[in-house]
């Protein structure tokens, strides 16, 4: 009998099709060169505490009234979302999304990729 999953895309990787999905690099110089997006670090207070991209907004992802706070956003802007692994940035992207944004970029890998790749959190 086969497997009749065995050649679908994991629920994962469907999402990440939905939304604009950049490399640390990518995302560094397309905030850069774009000049007009805004940070948005969905990590929790905890993790934002340990450090974070320079003038990032934070909204914390677990804490109560986040979507609140996302359905207050200006949906003509654009939005760079990260967290530590991807995951939740990718989450709110696909929510963000849903509601009507139309200029949103998600850290694919997060700020632990940026970190690999990048080293400390800067624009420089």
């Amino acid at each position: 009998m086969e497997n009749s999953n065995a050649c679908e895309i994991p629920r994962w990787q469907q999402l990440k099709k939905e939304i604009v999905n950049l490399s640390p690099e990518e995302f560094r110089e397309t905030f850069l060169r774009e000049n007009n997006g805004i940070l948005i670090d969905v990590r929790t207070r905890e993790e934002w505490n340990t450090g974070s991209l320079p003038n990032a907004m934070h909204i914390d992802y677990l804490a109560e009234g986040f979507l609140d706070i996302l359905e207050k956003l200006d949906r003509e802007k654009a939005y760079f979302i990260f967290c530590r692994t991807g995951r939740r940035s990718l989450r709110t992207s696909i929510l963000m999304k849903n509601w009507g944004f139309t200029d949103l970029r998600n850290l694919d890998g997060g700020l632990s990729a940026w970190e690999q790749r990048l080293g400390k959190f800067t624009f420089s």
